[in-house]
């Protein structure tokens, strides 16, 4: 299916988020602006790349000529930079999810800015262009001190009015079902998915194809420039890019077969290392 048939879903507009000041967008947990009318939906995916279920997704996107917004993981961006390229070259609009998905509330300041801080520095390293400016919050869980820092940093930040809750099933089929029973209800919203559940990969064509067949239109969301990472995070996360080129020259192998296990994220003790240093020495800088 081209993008030229009549049979594809499209992008029926773009959106320009202005992230001046932190805007919060997503009705699950904000009010205060809402761009989508009736009908209008805008897809993202959290948690991934993961080689296999995001190319499988990419793959369905291209097919019905629609785009989306990944909020990928720092760690998971690192392990496979190469696709994380290959997101952005095929249209879509890259954010971040913080660097090792942990949950903001159960952090210190210091440890919750390096993690907020680190995500965007590894995926732009990853991607070696600058991010969108574009930020969530993993479980949606956002204290104020967080919600405060990423708007001082002039980030948007997402939550979500329609969840797929993919992470519950292994079925395709219940994946396209939860999705357009919030959907005949709501009418339109900032759906919810991850990159690294085979239930969403294996559901994507479908719920694009009833999306098309209920009327509904995509939105994308894009930004005029990119987010201003901090140097003090660009230099540690350069050292954990460094280590695994090390690691893939000494071990060829390594290479291979790249693919993130389902609903695990990147692990390595360079990565903990990373980040429980970064933690420490914001925490040690605010004392």
């Amino acid at each position: 299916m081209g993008c030229g048939s009549p049979a594809a879903l499209g992008v029926s507009r773009i959106v320009e988020i202005d992230p001046t000041g932190g805007p919060r967008f997503g009705h699950q947990q904000y009010h205060e602006h809402d761009f989508l009318g009736d009908g209008e939906v805008v897809l993202t995916f959290d948690d991934g790349p993961n080689r296999v279920y995001t190319q499988s997704i990419l793959d369905a996107l291209d097919a019905y000529c629609a785009k989306a917004t990944f909020f990928m993981v720092g760690r998971m961006a690192l392990a496979d930079p190469a696709m994380v390229k290959t997101v952005a070259r095929r249209g879509h609009t890259i954010a971040t999810h913080t660097f090792s998905h942990k949950r903001q509330a159960g952090l210190s300041p210091g440890e919750a800015r390096a993690e907020i801080e680190l995500g965007f520095s590894a995926v732009q390293k990853a991607l070696g262009a600058p991010v969108a400016p574009f930020f969530r919050f993993p479980y949606l869980s956002d204290p104020r001190s967080s919600i405060a820092y990423v708007q001082s940093r002039n980030a948007a930040i997402f939550s979500i009015e329609v969840d797929a809750y993919d992470y519950r099933t292994p079925s395709a089929l219940q994946v396209v079902q939860t999705v357009m029973s919030q959907l005949r209800t709501k009418r339109k919203g900032i759906i919810l998915f991850h990159d690294i559940q085979p239930s969403t990969a294996g559901a994507m064509r479908m719920v694009l194809g009833e999306l098309k067949r209920g009327g509904f239109r995509i939105v994308h969301m894009t930004t005029k420039s990119g987010y201003q990472t901090l140097a003090e995070f660009d230099a540690r996360v350069g050292a954990e890019h460094h280590h695994r080129e090390a690691v893939a020259a000494a071990n060829p192998l390594a290479k291979r077969g790249g693919t993130a296990a389902p609903r695990r994220r990147a692990t390595g003790p360079a990565s903990d290392r990373l980040a429980a240093a970064a933690g420490r020495g914001t925490a040690e800088a605010q004392a």
